[in-house]
């Protein structure tokens, strides 16, 4: 039987001879089923190539919000935080006017305070603040700002009351300086042996001001072997200060005093390694940890 061929003729707009192109009908099978499957497969190729694109696109979108969102997280967690600071701030300064106002024993500030040196600003540790925030923590830094807020409202009601009594009460830094030994045991630095240091050393510059920490009335200026040059001030409510090793002293016996007047001068006079003030605070005689009482951060 003949066989059945398809035949293209190529003919030259030039002058040449002319081709002719014959294909069989199995071959015309065969390129028609590969043509078939390279467009499949073109296709396919197509549709996954712009299906990726499409995809790439969605997730460098989806990643653009996602760092956007964990900018977002972090700021929040940055506000929180900053926040739980704040609240914890006015929670020792809630426990402090507790004290004051006897609502309170000291016990409940069971921090060492006053310990090392340091500025003025930094004589309280934030302390740690958690990284990872959850639902919890947000709830629980929400109970402890009511908790706070319901117990300064109490206190300034009692307080408005007491204006009198709160005046009387030594509520400032008595300096500027650096707290160098805190109130409790310690190693006496000039025996080197284990005494009580019934009071805080705060480390200043020579003839800086010393003030009065409360309202009330001088009772007493001497120049003693240990604490040097020293005013005693008497207040309302059985309240007594005492501050050691002046360089000068600006008050009398007998003379009423204000809160923040300047009473003396730091300095070195009597058992002391370098100009300091030694401060204490006694109620109806019993020596206080000062730092309980001063509300200044």
């Amino acid at each position: 039987m003949e066989k059945k061929f398809l035949s293209i003729i190529i003919v030259p707009h030039h002058k040449g001879k002319h081709k002719t192109l014959s294909f069989s009908k199995r071959k015309i099978k065969y390129l028609t089923a590969a043509g078939v499957f390279l467009s499949l497969l073109m296709t396919a190729f197509f549709v996954d190539y712009f299906t990726m694109n499409v995809t790439r696109r969605k997730y460098k979108e989806l990643y653009t919000e996602n760092q956007q969102q964990s900018q977002q997280i972090a700021s929040y967690e940055d506000s929180i935080n900053r926040l739980n600071a704040t609240i914890d701030s006015f929670e020792r300064y809630a426990k402090k006017l507790n004290i004051m106002a006897g609502l309170k024993s000291m016990d409940v500030l069971d921090m060492e305070p006053g310990i090392g040196s340091g500025s003025p600003e930094s004589y309280i540790n934030a302390g740690s603040i958690p990284q990872n925030l959850t639902l919890n923590n947000i709830k629980d830094i929400s109970q402890k700002a009511d908790g706070v807020e319901k117990n300064l409202n109490t206190l300034i009601n009692f307080f408005e009351d007491q204006s009198l009594k709160l005046a009387a009460t030594p509520t400032i830094w008595p300096t500027k300086g650096w707290v160098t030994s805190p109130y409790g045991w310690r190693t006496d630095p000039f025996t080197q042996k284990r005494a009580f240091h019934w009071g805080i050393d705060i480390a200043t510059h020579f003839g800086n001001p010393v003030l009065a920490t409360a309202d009330g009335v001088v009772i007493q200026t001497k120049n003693e072997k240990i604490g040097g040059k020293t005013i005693k001030i008497s207040h309302r409510g059985g309240y007594t200060t005492v501050y050691c090793h002046l360089s000068k002293i600006l008050v009398r016996p007998g003379q009423k005093i204000k809160r923040g007047e300047t009473i003396g001068l730091i300095g070195k006079t009597g058992k002391a390694l370098g100009p300091h003030l030694h401060y204490e605070v006694r109620l109806n005689g019993k020596s206080l940890n000062p730092y309980y009482y001063i509300l200044e951060e």
